[in-house]
């Protein structure tokens, strides 16, 4: 991704995924009782984790400090859907994927806006008139266990643009740019006119990035496709889609990618790349 003056900050990403998530979370206080057992059970085996290092690694009392100091910093940043989305959620989804059949799941991660333009197949993704990048058309069909198509089923898809950039998240983008809810045909197909996205590092200005230079790590993520797969009567599918030989394929931060999960596009002779991917639901 290109440094511009236009570049997210970690502060506006993360404000803008913490009111994302508070606006959208299923779950509110009060509206289901937590089991004290499974509370207990889970807390305690973080903590055991948290002062497992401790002793393991021998932490002082000023490593001890700047940590705290650190997770201040996170909260007063709004960065922890921002840190939880790029170094957990992958654990979450591979538990959750252990009682599920039908296309792989991936992590959900904290750039997705709810509410984007309903789309008829084909169709093509709202961009800007001067919008740069390679073309590609993805197509495909959506289907159940059994091999029916789901007509009317709903991808819901968003990417970066070929600066690595998400609208809602960096100022310079109009709002919508490259997200949209396409809608299959009567026989579950889809076609989606749009350009293949660049590889993006998560903003670095803030705690999670002063933590991940600390670290010695990269903070980037390969470039990727990512969708909310749904039909009435199945289970929603949340998954990313990536590219064969792309940079960051074999290190994401987000520990995320998936071999299923691999797009190879082919050129078709005019600047465009076309691949197709199918979706498989299962009923819940």
């Amino acid at each position: 991704m290109t440094t511009t003056e236009e570049s997210p900050t970690a502060s506006g990403s993360g404000s803008n995924a913490t009111a994302n998530f508070q606006a959208t979370r299923t779950y509110r206080a009060g509206q289901r009782t937590a089991d004290p057992e499974r509370v207990s059970a889970v807390v305690s085996a973080v903590l055991d984790g948290i002062n497992r290092a401790v002793l393991d690694h021998e932490v002082t009392y000023d490593e001890f400090q700047a940590v705290k100091q650190w997770l201040i910093e996170v909260g007063e940043g709004g960065e922890w859907p921002l840190f939880l989305d790029v170094f957990v959620e992958h654990s979450v989804e591979e538990v959750a994927a252990r009682s599920q059949d039908g296309t792989k799941g991936s992590i959900l991660g904290p750039y997705y806006l709810p509410g984007q333009a309903r789309l008829d197949t084909p169709a093509s993704l709202p961009q800007r008139p001067d919008e740069r990048g390679t073309p590609l058309v993805f197509s495909g069909r959506v289907e159940g266990t059994d091999g029916a198509p789901l007509p009317g089923a709903e991808l819901d898809i968003w990417q970066a643009d070929e600066q690595g950039y998400y609208s809602g998240f960096a100022p310079h983008l109009p709002d919508g740019n490259l997200r949209g809810v396409v809608v299959t045909d009567d026989h579950g197909c889809f076609e989606i006119h749009t350009i293949e996205p660049a590889p993006y590092q998560i903003p670095t200005d803030g705690p999670t990035g002063k933590m991940i230079e600390a670290a010695g790590w990269h903070p980037w993520r390969p470039a990727h496709l990512h969708l909310l797969v749904s039909a009435p009567g199945h289970r929603t599918i949340t998954t990313q889609l990536y590219f064969r030989g792309g940079q960051w394929i074999d290190s994401d931060v987000a520990r995320a990618t998936k071999p299923e999960l691999i797009l190879d596009p082919s050129d078709t002779g005019d600047g465009t790349r076309s691949v197709e991917y199918h979706f498989v639901l299962e009923q819940g």
